[in-house]
């Protein structure tokens, strides 16, 4: 049961003071000179990348990224929304230390024609890992830019040979409480559940991610496995995967059983439907160094920007009845 609202946005919330890490010297730091870079070749599992973390090996780079800089890694990393280890942004990178990503298994069940228990090797290991740099957009006006590592979800869902009643795709987190401190608080039931059409699991854009800046996914970040859906809000890109069900009804949604009127079943990123505690209409990207403070804020895109991409999957479709 939800026993508290979540909090309103505040300023220390939205840029951190405690960034003062220079980018270009953290790059340089771990032998590289930009997001691109870091994943040119094959690199061996084994090398560890920036704060220790375990390298990804060969990772082919998306010709559509982003051609924005990211954000970086320190800021990646140590700035999220992970309820699972506190509501605080802080909380995640340092409540995490106890949490083990391997060995995993994930669920597949439901409306299926190969349901199963699958370890993470027969997940991944027989796709090519892309990068793919992405906007992020929370629900609570902040922003990043981020070079995630992943497979189209799609690609994993078809082995997966989802019959011709599955309408919707549901995901579940895992519950550990014993590492996850923030699962034994009343903050939200868990698990943390999340739904997609089968039309937004297949669009090419959804990705699986396994990684970020060429290195394993952090625990804070929601290792080893997550998605990201960048025309929707934060909160749809559900951490920390262990179950996966075709459904043929439209599944719960965390957040929309905790607040309603607040948070809709598609979370699509929309300037032109606020919040009901405050605009959409603009955001603010995090980023380094105290000038940040006094940054000005951005226009929010339609769909984070991928309107071209995606608007196609809601024609007829009222956008704020359906939020």
């Amino acid at each position: 049961m939800l026993i508290r609202k979540p909090p309103d946005i505040k300023s220390s919330e939205i840029t951190p003071e405690r960034y003062y890490f220079n980018r270009r010297e953290l790059l340089r730091s771990a032998g590289f000179v930009g997001a691109g870079a870091l994943l040119s070749g094959a690199t061996g599992a084994a090398d560890e990348g920036p704060a220790g973390h375990r390298r990804l090996g060969k990772v082919e780079r998306w010709p559509a990224s982003l051609k924005t800089t990211p954000n970086t890694f320190e800021e990646v990393t140590t700035y999220n929304n992970f309820y699972e280890f506190g509501t605080g942004k802080a909380d995640p990178a340092e409540a995490s230390g106890r949490f083990r990503p391997k060995p995993w298994k994930v669920q597949i069940d439901g409306e299926t024609e190969a349901p199963g228990s699958y370890d993470y090797d027969t997940i991944v290991k027989a796709h090519t890992l892309e990068e793919r740099i992405y906007r992020l957009r929370c629900v609570e006006a902040w922003s990043m830019v981020v070079p995630w590592v992943g497979i189209p979800l799609a690609s994993v869902l078809k082995r997966y040979k989802p019959t011709s009643k599955a309408r919707y795709v549901a995901f579940e987190t895992v519950v550990r409480p014993e590492e996850m401190p923030g699962q034994r608080s009343g903050v939200l039931d868990w698990p943390y559940v999340e739904g997609l059409t089968i039309a937004e699991a297949m669009h090419p854009l959804t990705l699986l991610v396994v990684g970020v800046y060429g290195v394993e996914l952090p625990a804070q970040n929601g290792a080893p496995l997550r998605l990201m859906v960048p025309w929707k809000y934060g909160f749809k890109s559900i951490k920390s995967i262990v179950r996966i069900s075709f459904t043929e009804k439209r599944p719960p949604t965390t957040w929309s059983l905790s607040g309603p009127n607040e948070y809709g079943f598609y979370a699509n990123v929309n300037p032109n439907v606020d919040h009901p505690r405050w605009s959409q209409a603009t955001e603010r990207r995090v980023s380094s160094g105290l000038g940040s403070l006094l940054a000005a804020r951005q226009d929010t895109l339609m769909f984070n920007g991928y309107a071209d991409q995606v608007a196609s999957l809601y024609t007829g479709l009222d956008l704020v009845k359906n939020f």
